[in-house]
């Protein structure tokens, strides 16, 4: 099927799905632009419900098996897009739901909390963090951004995919990083004790706050242990994916 209209109510609608959290909530779908991040959604073992391509653009073949295909014009193309410079590729793909129960971890598990995290492209960097360093999950508690915002998608890479996501409260988290026996290690500039000599070689999980305000009052008195990270400067936080990224790898670092 061709569109080449920017008025099709199918355009409309991919429109409605990029922009509105709600239309994504009520539908259950979610946008993913781009043949590598199509591909690695494909690779993780999901399918598109649609997957759209303009000929105009892209430049690579995608061979997929998708519920339905579409050929748009450039112009229509520009229309749905989110990205500065598009491929030609758009698909649309069921929300993963994934719960406590779905998880299944290494030996040695390695978990991110992220807490009130507010700005899409911080959860979709420490996403592609965490799909390089091996995390088994990542827990998103209390979020105020949606995890499914195509800016997050774009950020991760598509480790939207490839990485678990729970979405949860604070309660409910740290009761089954208790039952799992996981511990909790709070990043906050207030601890005494240095990220780097704290061992991060046994089950842990590492939680870090909003950009702002950074952990809440419940991960700081429920954490088995607080760390920072030395600041040399006259700013006393870094990032919260630039922060989560150097513990990440810390314990990567450890376990290697």
């Amino acid at each position: 099927m061709d569109i080449t209209s920017t008025q099709n109510p199918r355009v409309k609608h991919i429109v409605r799905l990029r922009d509105d959290k709600k239309t994504r909530a009520e539908d259950g779908l979610m946008l993913v632009e781009g043949f590598d991040e199509i591909g690695l959604a494909i690779s993780a073992g999901y399918t598109p419900r649609t997957l759209l391509s303009a000929p105009e653009l892209a430049s690579r073949h995608l061979t997929v098996s998708a519920s339905e295909n579409l050929t748009v014009s450039r112009a229509v193309f520009a229309k749905i897009s989110y990205r500065e410079n598009p491929d030609g590729w758009l698909a649309v793909f069921p929300i993963p739901s994934t719960t406590f129960a779905d998880l299944k971890f290494s030996g040695t598990p390695l978990v991110v909390v992220v807490e009130a995290i507010e700005k899409p492209g911080n959860l979709g960097a420490i996403l592609r963090t965490a799909d390089a360093a091996g995390v088994d999950a990542l827990l998103v508690c209390d979020a105020r951004v949606d995890v499914w915002n195509p800016n997050v998608v774009r950020a991760s890479r598509g480790a939207v995919f490839s990485v678990p996501i729970v979405e949860c409260d604070n309660a409910s988290a740290l009761e089954w990083l208790k039952r799992g026996m996981i511990r909790v290690l709070a990043a906050t500039p207030s601890a005494d004790e240095i990220y780097s000599r704290v061992s991060l070689r046994d089950p842990v999980a590492i939680a870090v706050g909003t950009e702002d305000e950074g952990l809440s009052d419940f991960w700081l008195t429920n954490a088995d242990v607080k760390v920072r990270i030395p600041m040399m400067g006259k700013v006393n936080s870094l990032n919260v994916s630039v922060s989560a990224a150097l513990i990440l790898y810390e314990a990567v670092r450890q376990r290697a």
